[in-house]
């Protein structure tokens, strides 16, 4: 056989080969990519995104998109060739499986926890919202869940609302932590709650739970240490004036939080809020109105551009990097608060933009 021709046929060989390890090795990576936005002022499968009942809502136009990131599943393993093509694409990321999946996680589990995320993240948005326009909302510590085996087990239940600790009123979630971890394990602690079904009863009536009942439990020691515990987590419920309803599906995690809660804000004022413009944004939100950062900010950008925007809020911390490399057309606002957004709303709807508050990669 003829050198040239043994060589071309050799070179060949390598080829094939090197593709056959390409496609069949999976290396330990995933890959985000941009996924869809929805207008929370508009609707999503056929009915509104935001429902509000039981107080006047105005009209309302333009856009306020939230925005999602598409990932692969947990199951999934990318081939080296998918891996290479997700690094040289610029609208997608390439990272390793650990980072949607720490500590094998499978993705029911990590299903589970974004439906959590997306939950609380409503109800912030909606507590921010009509504190934000000095609408009064009720909040009440609860037993937000019950440890199995615990001390707790079968004496507190989920949805108690928790009035007092050692006769100590309890006004946030840590007064109840505090409050137990002054004990040893094996020591006694009395929690005054009103149970959850009594409270469920008295919230439709409009009413503030009082009820209260005292339950003694003996704490025990926490796995991490030397920590008393009772084997509950607390957090708060909240009594709003209104009826408030978020319908979306197929969606989760807390980054819609910001968008949810200007969205609302929005209806229930007469000022329309976007002045008709395409405005887009992430960020979660806690009760008093604080934006926070959120992953995948690079995909989000692209993908609320795709869909139309011309504005972008972005978290203060998720500013630099989301700085580092703006879709065309795209104008990020930099917020910290609902409050800021605000702000940067009317300055869009007036098109006063030179003042806006910018993203920078400093």
């Amino acid at each position: 056989m003829p050198r040239r021709t043994a060589t071309m046929l050799a070179s060949t060989l390598i080829l094939i080969v090197l593709l056959c390890v390409g496609v069949l090795t999976t290396p330990p990576y995933s890959e985000m990519s941009p996924g869809p936005t929805v207008n929370t002022l508009g609707e999503s499968g056929g009915e509104p995104v935001l429902q509000i009942s039981g107080r006047k809502s105005y009209p309302t136009s333009g856009h306020l998109n939230m925005t999602t990131v598409r990932v692969t599943g947990a199951d999934y393993r990318m081939n080296i060739a998918e891996v290479v093509y997700g690094w040289l694409a610029h609208d997608n990321v390439v990272v390793p499986h650990d980072t949607l999946y720490p500590d094998g996680k499978t993705e029911e589990q990590s299903n589970q926890e974004n439906a959590e995320e997306f939950s609380q993240s409503q109800e912030s948005a909606k507590v921010a919202a009509l504190r934000e326009l000095g609408i009064p909302v009720q909040t009440r510590v609860v037993v937000s869940s019950v440890r199995k085996d615990s001390p707790a087990q079968g004496r507190l239940h989920a949805g108690d609302v928790i009035k007092a600790v050692d006769g100590a009123p309890v006004k946030a979630p840590d007064d109840v932590a505090k409050a137990v971890t002054k004990h040893k394990p094996g020591g006694k602690v009395v929690f005054s709650v009103v149970p959850a079904k009594e409270a469920a009863a008295a919230e439709k009536a409009g009413k503030e739970p009082t009820a209260a009942q005292d339950v003694s439990l003996t704490t025990v020691k926490s796995d991490d240490g030397d920590r008393a515990i009772v084997g509950i987590t607390a957090g708060t419920d909240h009594t709003f004036p209104f009826t408030i309803d978020i319908k979306l599906a197929d969606v989760g995690g807390p980054s819609a939080g910001l968008m949810f809660a200007l969205g609302i804000v929005d209806k229930l004022t007469p000022t329309d809020l976007t002045g008709g413009k395409f405005v887009a944004g992430t960020g979660t939100i806690d009760e008093k109105g604080a934006v926070g950062p959120i992953g995948g900010i690079e995909m989000k950008l692209v993908g609320a551009r795709n869909a139309g925007a011309e504005y972008f809020l972005t978290p203060s911390d998720n500013c630099k990097t989301a700085a580092s490399d703006i879709p065309d057309g795209l104008t990020l606002v930099k917020v910290g608060t609902i409050d800021d957004a605000t702000k940067a709303l009317e300055k869009i709807r007036s098109g006063d933009t030179a003042g806006l508050p910018s993203c920078s990669t400093g």
